[in-house]
């Protein structure tokens, strides 16, 4: 059957041609060698950080990474110190979104019906300016780590790191809300200085291998996802996931579970409960990987790469 006329363009720019549907093996690894590490995502705070640990320590889960998603703005002086403590204590990474965004401020068109993709943008200059200094807080207090969802502060992000802006360590995890959906966006996204790249929830193996293909950083990949990003419960496709997508974290969303963000005090019971139960699906989904041959190790407590707080700024 013919293909593309316009495919082997592609070859031009280092591109797949197309999905890789014959799912090739990655050979690409984390710097320790290993395929995988696992990611708790959705941890609003040091009560939950706490509960992720607890529950690992208790199910044996090899908790590498936990993100939040309610911003950095959201949380006390206070609050962030604890984190810090907690993660560098475990040798884990904390990645703490950098907020605010356009679903949250006054865009009309982030509320319309055709308005979603605009709502994790930053609406104008103010918000970016006030993206940066979520991140520079987050830096003060010793995170390394921040999630962003907008391609003009990636971009920021990139060149103020390298003018020494921000910590050299500092590491760029692309959030889920920002689409990337093909190859050729994920090499963008690499480029400009991303660290780590969320792909999109909805992606076959076919799609992220090709992904895989086009990048070496990290993927960062939902094995189970909210119902706001699909809903999606894909245990079954781990042991091929890590097979295509190495170095990946898995992550381990929950669905049927209410959308709490932007969290806080008033919701920390439902916040923590959450955050149990994701530990738990992690264990069910390594229960799987073992049982289906594909146990194997991961990451030891702070890896190399793992952007593990560093306590000492600004304590």
């Amino acid at each position: 059957m013919a293909g593309n006329p316009a495919s082997h363009l592609l070859d031009n720019l280092q591109l797949p041609r197309r999905d890789l549907g014959e799912l090739p093996a990655s050979a690409k690894r984390f710097p320790d060698g290993v395929r995988y590490r696992v990611e708790i995502p959705s941890t609003e705070g040091p009560r939950c950080l706490a509960a992720v640990l607890e529950e690992a320590d208790r199910l044996d889960v090899p908790v590498r990474r936990i993100s939040q998603g309610s911003g950095v703005f959201l949380l006390t002086d206070d609050e962030l110190d604890e984190m810090a403590e907690q993660a560098d204590t475990a040798g884990v990474e904390i990645s703490l979104f950098a907020r605010p965004c356009a679903g949250w401020g006054t865009s009309a068109t982030a509320r319309s019906a055709a308005g979603g993709g605009f709502a994790a943008t930053a609406h104008g200059q103010d918000q970016v300016a006030a993206v940066l200094d979520d991140i520079l807080r987050a830096a003060d207090h010793g995170i390394r780590s921040v999630l962003i969802s907008d391609l003009g502060v990636l971009a920021s992000f990139g060149k103020l790191r390298a003018a020494g802006d921000l910590p050299s360590d500092m590491q760029a995890k692309i959030s889920v809300m920002l689409p990337i959906t093909n190859a050729a966006t994920a090499r963008v996204l690499e480029d400009l200085g991303a660290n780590t790249l969320n792909v999109a929830t909805d992606l076959s193996l076919a799609q992220i291998a090709a992904i895989r293909a086009a990048v070496d950083i990290p993927l960062d990949v939902y094995v189970e996802a909210p119902d706001n990003l699909g809903g999606f419960v894909r245990h079954h496709e781990l042991p091929q996931l890590i097979e295509v997508a190495a170095p990946v974290y898995v992550k381990f969303g929950l669905r049927n579970a209410p959308d709490v963000y932007p969290a806080g005090t008033h919701l920390e019971a439902t916040t923590v409960a959450l955050t149990r139960e994701r530990v738990r699906r992690a264990r069910l989904g390594l229960d799987l990987l073992a049982r289906w041959g594909g146990e194997e190790p991961t990451s030891k407590p702070r890896a190399t790469g793992l952007a593990v707080p560093v306590r000492s700024a600004g304590q």
